[in-house]
């Protein structure tokens, strides 16, 4: 007779297994993408979103089914990066909501939990697409109900025929998305879920597994690119002490009245404060002179997490010795770091009414967003989606009420929506621009004087006429848009597909613009990368100015990685 009920050991066992499935074919689903360019892609976003929630998981000694279902959900939450990882990490918070009420999960409970898991993550979609992720899952919960519905109580049995059922759905995304058809591949996003439930699967049979999570890589952070520095803090007085940070694993969810109370407490021992819930947990971030009150508040609340207290006059006082040695060495260089300029890059200490955040990479790029006015840039973009947690983390660093999001990449969208939906602090608006020529269009077009509903208007209407190419370079052969890519080969990537492809950069790239202004433009601006010469932008920059001679034609050092052009037309 098999096995009816899954306690939560086997449940973190399942779970564990899951991850590191996902984790190690994540470059076979990386190489499902429809594009074919280098960028940071489905596989490893999801196994990064998977893997955020897996530690948390293993750090639970004896689980029972609550504490478990907390680690999934925020770990997961938190983790998530790119639209793929983003609908996994809804799909394990609606999974999890289910869950959490019982010691034990069966046929029918488990079915349930596909189903909410299903609903919470086409919630989380503004506009579901079939073919992808959503459609396999939505496959494997109707399949799981439909079983529990006929009285099918053999888990194995349940779990083989929804796995059996997703990989059917998964094989038929080429039928819904023709351009999956067209490239040959099946939906990279539905095919790390099924890679999910096989590994969990797996533990489920009792396969030796190797569940320690000391073999997966790390992630490749930039720690300066998600931590701004503090030189323009430095030289302001510290009037609270400590930076003090901490997640408090809620006993029940927050009510209103409690979230209410425990902020105007902290307001009334520091300042900077910032209150993130959600039913799970709730990340708190406060300076204050003495952190022990905030922590024994918060304790009436649940047990607290991931306590980082920062003594802030000690860096200060470090940090002005660093600035001072470094400025001296540089003086005889032409590289001086203005003092100007460095204050730019911070966000200010001084409260305001709105603040700017933007995901870009390259040092152009980046300064492009500094002269406008962005308090805070997360680098990552194209290679390397930031996740909601760095979202989370940006927004607690700009001291103002009203805060506008420009992700910059369709990719980044979803992660910047939920991190929007999990702060009640401040006011926090998702411009959702798809590329950086949208965002630095949407930051041109912010008037100070107008109301923040005003502002997002007009930057969602001037965004959207912007058009955008970008070239870079294709990391394998396939077939998309009608046109032959092979691996090498430099691509023309426009809003809506590929423009151009051949052997020649700057032909690609002419093409590409080309084809962009079939369109009625008046003004083209040219963002070259690190591996172009500044000469070589001047002789695309001629050639388009002398084929669009009623076009203003600008050019901008962008510095970004892996795209030797980007290039907008509005």
């Amino acid at each position: 007779m098999g096995l009816n009920v899954i306690d939560a050991n086997m449940l973190a066992k399942m779970f564990l297994a899951g991850a590191k499935n996902l984790e190690h074919k994540k470059e076979w689903i990386n190489e499902l993408n429809v594009f074919p360019v280098p960028d940071g892609d489905t596989g490893t976003n999801m196994s990064m979103t998977i893997m955020s929630a897996a530690k948390e998981v293993a750090a639970i000694s004896n689980p029972d089914m609550a504490s478990l279902a907390k680690a999934i959900s925020s770990g997961s939450l938190r983790g998530a990066r790119g639209n793929s990882g983003v609908i996994l990490s809804q799909l394990f918070r609606g999974f999890t909501k289910v869950i959490s009420e019982y010691d034990e999960i069966n046929v029918a409970i488990l079915a349930s939990a596909c189903e909410k898991a299903v609903e919470t993550a086409y919630k989380a979609v503004m506009k579901p697409k079939e073919g992808t992720i959503l459609t396999v899952a939505k496959g494997a919960a109707k399949r799981a109900n439909d079983l529990a519905v006929a009285g099918e109580k053999d888990l194995e049995i349940f779990i083989s025929e929804v796995i059996k059922e997703a990989e059917v759905v998964l094989s038929q995304t080429p039928e819904m998305l023709p351009v999956l058809k067209q490239a040959g591949v099946v939906d990279s996003g539905g095919q790390g879920l099924v890679e999910v439930l096989k590994g969990a699967f797996d533990a489920f049979l009792g396969k030796e597994l190797d569940l320690s999570l000391d073999s997966i890589p790390q992630a490749s952070v930039n720690k300066s690119a998600l931590t701004p520095n503090i030189e323009a803090q430095a030289q302001a007085e510290i009037k609270f002490c400590y930076c003090t940070q901490f997640l408090i694993m809620l006993n029940k969810p927050f009510n209103i009245k409690q979230e209410m109370d425990f902020k105007e407490y902290l307001e009334s021992i520091g300042d900077s404060i910032v209150v993130v819930a959600d039913d799970e947990i709730v990340k708190v971030h406060v300076h204050t002179n003495d952190p022990g009150l905030a922590m024994q508040k918060a304790l009436l609340y649940g047990s607290l997490t991931t306590i980082i207290i920062e003594n802030m006059r000690l860096e200060r006082d470090e940090k002005v010795s660093d600035m001072m040695e470094k400025q001296m060495q540089d003086t005889s260089s032409a590289a001086v770091i203005k003092e100007d300029s460095v204050k730019e890059q911070e966000p200010s200490a001084e409260h305001k009414d709105t603040g700017f955040i933007a995901v870009s990479i390259g040092e152009g790029m980046n300064e492009i967003f500094r002269s406008l006015g962005v308090d805070y840039i997360i680098e990552g973009g194209q290679t390397m989606n930031p996740s909601t947690e760095d979202m989370l983390n940006a927004i607690e660093k700009i001291n103002a009420d009203n805060i506008f999001i420009f992700p910059n990449n369709k990719n980044i969208v979803l992660a910047a929506n939920q991190a929007r939906d999990l702060t009640t602090e401040k006011e926090v608006i998702v411009i959702p621009t798809k590329t950086v020529p949208q965002g630095i269009t949407a930051i041109i077009n912010y008037v100070p004087d107008v109301s923040v509903e005003e502002n997002e208007a007009v930057m969602l209407e001037e965004s959207s006429k912007v058009a955008t190419g970008q070239v870079t370079y294709a990391v394998r052969d396939t077939m998309i848009d009608d046109k032959e890519i092979h691996q090498g080969d430099f691509m023309g990537i426009g809003d809506k597909g590929i423009l151009s492809v051949g052997t020649d950069l700057q032909e690609v790239a002419f093409e590409m613009i080309s084809e962009i202004m079939k369109n009625d433009y008046e003004l083209i601006s040219i963002y070259y990368g690190a591996d172009i010469t500044e000469e070589q932008a001047n002789e695309l920059v001629s050639r388009v100015a002398e084929a669009f001679s009623s076009c203003d034609v600008e050019l901008q050092f962008g510095g970004q990685p892996i795209y030797s052009y980007i290039v907008s037309a509005e």
